[in-house]
């Protein structure tokens, strides 16, 4: 026969089930935790002075402010989707804007997680060529070619464009201005016929 109370022992049953829970809360951290640095992150395209990826995602703390900054709307967030740990920080949106360098972002950024940035040296990213390109397939746009501001992309003699690694860093124009996706639209799908990459595609 217990010697406990009515109240001694409701109270012992919530430290109890106080306990369990909480256990449970444990057990999910550590193996969201787990999960999350087990998981491959993919590369993502960040803003200028955002390129080292591991010293980004150290510094960065999802504060927004980068995207309110930019004038030209050409920062976005990162959707859950692409990662737990990578979720809610900024990337580059080229189908909405184009970068100009103007630097605001990493001067509101409170970490220094976007760190000081050449545009003449450093790189976003780097410009491809894609398979529903309308110069590859028909030889009728030269928009990408006319609107590069840094004269990274020429023309071969059938009007197709010629990507000079060395000269393009990443400002995204081409992808902003390229038609493909509007022109062709019906092959479906968001990719253009130009369209800018980390320049360490591969997961880290």
């Amino acid at each position: 026969m217990s010697n406990e109370s009515p109240s001694d022992e409701r109270n012992n049953k919530l430290s109890r089930r106080t306990f369990v829970a909480s256990g449970v809360g444990l057990a999910l951290m550590f193996g969201l935790g787990a999960v999350a640095k087990a998981a491959p992150r993919q590369a993502l395209l960040r803003p200028p002075g955002g390129q080292d990826e591991e010293t980004f995602l150290s510094k960065c703390i999802k504060c927004d402010r980068c995207r309110s900054a930019c004038h030209t709307s050409a920062i976005g967030i990162v959707p859950i989707e692409k990662g737990f740990l990578q979720a809610r920080t900024p990337m580059m949106k080229f189908h909405i804007g184009s970068c100009d360098f103007c630097n605001q972002c990493i001067d509101v950024c409170p970490t220094g997680a976007l760190k000081p940035f050449d545009k003449q040296r450093d790189k976003i990213g780097m410009a491809y060529l894609t398979d529903v390109c309308i110069a590859l397939n028909y030889g009728a746009c030269t928009l990408c070619y006319s609107a590069c501001p840094y004269k990274a992309i020429t023309l071969d003699e059938h009007k197709r464009p010629i990507i000079d690694e060395q000269k393009c860093n990443g400002c995204g124009v081409c992808e902003n201005i390229c038609p493909a996706l509007m022109m062709r639209s019906y092959v479906g799908g968001k990719v253009r016929g130009v369209e800018i990459r980390p320049i360490s595609s591969k997961e880290v």
